[in-house]
């Protein structure tokens, strides 16, 4: 319970609130990735879709632009593009958002994902726009 004359319990009060409020405009990731659906601000109608293979081939096209790091000793360091695009074909028809997240040789960190909507483990949050 709060209690009105603790003034450090309302600054982390007001600060959660004001949070939360930009969270939905703001640049800060979601820990959920179902929870994207939420930033209606990022949302783009060209990336919207209710086909799968449409979805596959944005995810195949944003990989081949910017592919992951190879090693130096020519191991794998990361899983094939083939047993990704495997992985996302069966869990994406069941609601299971996909996201990809690599070091490419630039040595910058890629992260992609694909949000199923409705979703399943975050059902109550809407949809942002219709697919196309």
């Amino acid at each position: 319970m709060l209690n009105p004359e603790d003034k450090k319990q309302q600054e982390v009060l007001d600060r959660y609130r004001e949070a939360a409020a930009e969270f939905q405009t703001g640049n800060v990731p979601p820990t959920m990735t179902g929870h994207w659906l939420m930033k209606k601000s990022q949302v783009s109608a060209d990336r919207t879709w209710s086909d799968l293979g449409i979805a596959l081939a944005w995810l195949t096209k944003t990989y081949e632009e910017s592919p992951p790091n190879v090693r130096a000793d020519g191991l794998r360091a990361y899983s094939s593009l083939e047993n990704k695009l495997e992985y996302a074909l069966d869990v994406l028809p069941r609601g299971v958002d996909v996201t990809w997240v690599y070091y490419t040789a630039a040595k910058s960190l890629m992260s992609f994902s694909v949000v199923c909507c409705p979703n399943r483990f975050h059902p109550a949050l809407s949809c942002p726009l219709p697919p196309s």
